[in-house]
């Protein structure tokens, strides 16, 4: 489809969380680059908060959608809409997961006046949206990643890019004060460390505490490496509990470190074991290898272009979505892969540690 105007202001909506705006990015980016143009993010207050770490994201405006689960307090869709109007923006991108209404975001874009929108949508949106993709998923596909989902998105209006990687870059005073923190915990920063992350605020993605201390305990006979675990404050009490029963040679981060911190803390760490959420989406972005323990929620935010197994357990039917769309996954998506127990992360961590030596032997060689 060819464009009427020339595009230098992109407006991207992607009201929801961290992870979902991290894969937006290499979408972003095409836009950024195929346009020349400047790149305002549209996303929630939670979302928002890894756009600073982001560098093709020029501005950010924090919008808390009421069409959008989120913890804080919602913003009057008349009043950000006047905000958007006076923002001079040429396009507006509107990225949602496939089981997402895009019609409540592409209304605010047109309230906003902004002449060109573009979205993914199952019914006929009519004059909401300029270019209108009807959305194939998941009656037609549901193998597709995010990350190809938003780029194919893009490419519908002639946006490309040659770097697909997730694109996120810490703070670099983040560094040392991560070194500060690591030192007072009594740990060496050098990154000789597994990063095990049970944390979440989504119940259906929650395993039991045994489950990581099983775990803990087996990696800690394998690996003889020290086992760094985290979570937000609020998982602070469940990790230290996590962290005693596994002894010595284990430590708890929860509620300890801030963003910035974090996301330098899984770039020291030779691997990575998470259940299915923002630290997956950061381990990809700076390629810490990852084992995730996958939910059967959405398979289409699966690690992305990193070294990496993924493990499935189910979600009990009381805690499934009624997401109508959701349930159709769920139905008939085929989940290839082994179920998690501690017998196949180790299996699974023990392949990804012995490849990455491999890899930095190879590296080691050539150089």
């Amino acid at each position: 489809m060819g464009l009427p105007i020339p595009i230098r202001k992109v407006l991207c909506i992607r009201p929801d969380n961290m992870g979902d705006v991290l894969m937006s990015t290499p979408a972003m980016r095409a836009l950024k680059e195929t346009f020349n143009a400047s790149i305002t993010l549209l996303t929630s207050e939670q979302g928002g908060a890894i756009a600073s770490f982001i560098p093709v994201v020029d501005e950010v405006l924090f919008f808390n959608a009421p069409w959008v689960q989120h913890s804080g307090t919602e913003a009057a869709v008349s009043e950000i809409a006047e905000r958007l109007s006076a923002g001079g923006f040429d396009m507006a991108v509107i990225f949602t997961v496939s089981s997402q209404n895009p019609l409540p975001s592409a209304m605010l874009a047109y309230m906003a006046g902004i002449p060109i929108r573009v979205a993914y949508c199952r019914e006929n949106p009519y004059r909401l949206l300029t270019h209108w993709i009807p959305d194939p998923e998941p009656l037609r596909c549901m193998h597709k990643h995010q990350v190809q989902r938003d780029l194919e998105l893009v490419q519908s209006v002639g946006a490309y890019t040659q770097d697909l990687q997730l694109q996120l870059e810490p703070a670099i005073e983040a560094g040392p004060s991560l070194t500060r923190k690591l030192i007072k915990e009594g740990l060496s920063p050098d990154g000789n460390w597994c990063l095990l992350h049970p944390g979440t605020r989504d119940l259906r993605r929650k395993l039991p505490v045994h489950t990581w201390v099983d775990m803990g305990l087996a990696l800690r006979r394998k690996l003889r490496m020290p086992l760094l675990l985290t979570g937000s404050a609020e998982d602070a009490a469940e990790v230290r509990e996590m962290q005693q029963r596994i002894g010595a040679g284990c430590y708890a981060l929860a509620g300890k470190l801030q963003l910035g911190e974090f996301i330098h803390l899984v770039s020291r760490s030779a691997l990575l074991i998470s259940i299915n959420s923002l630290p997956l989406h950061v381990a990809a972005a700076v390629q810490t290898p990852v084992v995730a323990l996958y939910a059967k929620t959405n398979p289409q935010h699966l690690p992305w272009m990193v070294p990496s197994a993924t493990l499935f357990f189910d979600v009990g039917a009381d805690q499934r979505s009624r997401n109508e769309i959701l349930q159709f996954m769920h139905r008939h998506y085929r989940w290839e892969g082994p179920p998690v127990s501690t017998e196949n992360v180790i299996t699974a961590v023990q392949e990804l540690l012995g490849s990455s030596k491999s890899r930095s032997a190879a590296a080691t060689t050539v150089s």
